[in-house]
């Protein structure tokens, strides 16, 4: 039995019953690694983009491929997203 109470969704257990949350499926979880590397080398299409559910972004930075200006963003997002925490990065782009 579960007493009910909100729990924060990082909490590994409930504060007031001690129940243990169950954990989250991993497939609907965006890795903040794949989206790094995915900036990095394919950012240039927008794979990351992609991947992280910014569709009309990802259009964007694939009719602009032929630039190269996408591919520089790409490598620019694709190290921010390795330099955040797990935290950030999923309060971020999980929504």
């Amino acid at each position: 039995m579960h007493c009910g109470a909100k729990i924060d969704w990082q909490a590994e257990m409930c504060p007031q019953c001690g129940l243990k949350q169950p954990l989250t499926p991993t497939a609907t979880r965006k890795s903040r690694i794949a989206a790094g590397l995915f900036g990095i080398l394919l950012g240039g299409l927008g794979i990351h983009k992609f991947y992280l559910g910014k569709i009309g972004w990802g259009i964007l930075y694939l009719a602009l491929c032929w630039t190269f200006i996408p591919a520089l963003a790409g490598l620019i997002e694709g190290i921010l997203y390795l330099t955040m925490s797990d935290q950030e990065f999923a309060a971020k782009y999980e929504k």
